[in-house]
């Protein structure tokens, strides 16, 4: 048996949480839920605050380490990506019964809780965003400030003992990437390999290139896929790019070439895709907290490294209905002020009024997200006309309404359940997960391990 699964890997854990939340435990129902990664966890443990004085220390928290380190080490013998566990009271006195659910096919994991994540009700199916190309501009050229020459002359220059690549090591990057880099993207290599090893006997490659530069086996395609998006924010964003805008706002582009970093984990690339008021070979920064979109650096990599330009260019603001729309008690009124023929995402939030009714966006061409807090729909058995939608998330009593009235749209690519991290038991939150997936003929979430044992 796998140790993962033994009660005895989980005995320190399970006392430190039951004498943490007894109450808890004790009453009917009662129970106590996390989730433990190879690298990171978390389980509803109380900090401890550092006396006086000093900082928090590791020793502060040192059982909780040595408890979580014995079910760690047991998921990486296991080769497992993590677990998530459901702690409750058992029949027997002073014992307790550990669920232990374990990543599934048809669901995305949760963030920092054991309660499901997205459904994943169609094979292979991504938010509309990761699924967006580029839109062809035809009249983009590079900038006039681009110039290979003088390029190339200043980094020899700034750069008198670097080694370049070869053309053989280019070539084969390029056909790694699929697509031939850029000229000054070639030119800037042919004399500075990027190799790590080589920056010891050279300057700061920050101070003299403007970033720290990627050696050619680690230049890489910014494509929508290397970004990772799950499925909970994807739906929840909208690629909006406008006739003012130098860089198309995609989760990714085939011609977002990266380079080099900032130092802060946000990438630098040179952009062979740009938007309608950008130039080919551009340069543009892709941060590491976001889902969608880049930013302008400069319009060249000579613009960049040559004159020292870092802040893109201003972008006017133009009003337009927004694509994602926010209906709560301090952002749009209603519904009713949400809608227009472009709304591709509606997210309804606190809402201290009577019940919405979503009526007025019956028919919008657009739609593909609703995403509604408990009690804000009058009916919402009303979203089966809302025949576009592509992700919807509800909350648990929502979805009972529909499911018992048959009235779940049947083009949903992916669905959410908003859950109460501790007041609902992801048990039966996992029970209304399977009911959904069955109606798209999907995998149940079956890999369910249940142990008896002990609190002391």
């Amino acid at each position: 048996m796998s140790s993962l699964h033994d009660i005895a890997t989980w005995q320190p854990l399970l006392r430190l949480l039951h004498a943490a939340h007894a109450d808890r435990l004790s009453a009917p129902g009662g129970h106590v839920s996390g989730q433990i990664g190879p690298g990171a966890w978390s389980v509803a443990l109380p900090h401890r605050p550092p006396r006086p004085g000093r900082a928090s220390l590791v020793s502060d928290h040192q059982e909780e380490f040595d408890a979580v380190g014995l079910i760690i080490e047991a998921l990486k013998e296991d080769g497992s990506d993590g677990v998530s566990f459901v702690l409750e009271a058992s029949s027997v006195p002073g014992g307790v019964r550990l669920h232990l659910i374990e990543p599934n096919s048809s669901v995305e994991p949760g963030i920092a809780t054991a309660h499901p994540g997205t459904l994943l009700l169609a094979d292979g199916a991504l938010p509309e965003p990761v699924r967006r190309l580029p839109d062809p501009v035809p009249g983009a050229v590079p900038a006039a400030s681009a110039d290979v020459e003088l390029l190339r002359r200043t980094l020899r220059e700034r750069l008198p003992d670097a080694v370049g690549a070869t053309e053989e090591e280019i070539a084969a990057t390029e056909a790694r990437l699929g697509v031939p880099l850029p000229p000054e993207l070639r030119a800037l290599y042919q004399v500075v390999r990027g190799r790590y090893e080589d920056w010891d006997a050279l300057r700061d490659p920050y101070d003299l290139i403007g970033c720290e530069l990627f050696p050619l086996s680690e230049v890489y395609v910014a494509d929508a896929a290397s970004r990772d998006v799950l499925w909970q924010f994807g739906a929840m964003e909208a690629v909006e790019t406008g006739p003012e805008d130098s860089v198309q706002q995609l989760v990714g582009s085939p011609g977002w070439i990266v380079f080099g970093d900032d130092g802060g984990g946000d990438r630098l690339a040179v952009d062979l895709t740009p938007g309608p008021d950008g130039h080919v070979g551009q340069v543009i920064f892709i941060g590491h907290e976001g889902n969608i979109g880049a930013g302008l650096i400069a319009d060249s990599l000579t613009d960049m490294v040559v004159h020292g330009h870092f802040d893109g260019r201003p972008v006017p603001r133009v009003e337009r209905p927004p694509l994602v729309a926010h209906v709560n008690h301090v952002s749009l009124p209603g519904i009713e002020a949400a809608a227009h023929p472009g709304l591709e995402v509606l997210s309804i939030g606190v809402w201290k009024r009577e019940p919405l009714s979503l009526a007025s966006v019956f028919g919008l061409p657009r739609l593909r997200t609703l995403c509604a807090s408990a009690g804000t729909l009058a009916d919402p058995c009303e979203i089966r006309l809302l025949t576009r939608l592509e992700y919807l998330k509800l909350p648990p009593a929502e979805w009972r309404l529909l499911l018992d009235a048959g009235a779940v749209p049947t083009g949903l690519l992916a669905a959410g359940i908003e859950a109460h991290r501790q007041e609902d038991n992801p048990l039966r939150i996992i029970a209304l997960a399977n009911e959904i997936l069955a109606l798209y003929n999907r995998p149940p979430m079956t890999e369910i391990t249940v142990l008896e044992g002990v609190a002391s």
